[in-house]
C-alpha cells in the first residue's frame, strides 16, 4: 500500500539554513512519529499555515450570534457618505 505522500510526485524544493538545536529537535520528532525529516517538517508547516489562514478565510459563530448577523443583512443598506468619499480617492501609490 502506498502512502499519499509516495503516490503525489514531489517537483518543488526549499532550502533553509536552520540552527543546530532546531535541526536535532526536528530529527528527533520526525523519529518519534516514525517519518522522515522531510514529511514532518511539511507536515507540520502545512497544519501550521492552515491553522494561520483558517483564521483570516472562515469563522464561525453559535446561534444567537448568527441570527444577529442575518437581522443585520436583511436590513436595507444605508448609504454612507464617508464611505463613498474614501473609496473615491485615488489609491495611494
Amino acid at each position: 500500500m502506498y502512502s499519499l505522500d509516495m503516490a503525489t510526485p514531489k517537483t518543488q524544493r526549499l532550502n533553509l539554513r536552520i540552527e543546530k538545536d532546531d535541526e536535532t529537535l526536528f530529527k528527533q520528532a520526525a523519529l518519534v512519529h516514525r517519518e522522515s525529516l522531510t514529511q514532518f517538517l511539511v507536515e507540520s508547516g502545512r497544519e501550521r499555515a492552515e491553522r494561520l489562514l483558517a483564521d483570516r478565510t472562515s469563522f464561525s459563530v453559535d446561534s444567537d450570534a448568527w441570527q444577529e448577523i442575518a437581522a443585520a443583512m436583511d436590513q436595507p443598506a444605508k448609504a454612507r457618505p464617508e464611505l463613498s468619499r474614501l473609496f473615491s480617492r485615488p489609491r495611494p501609490e
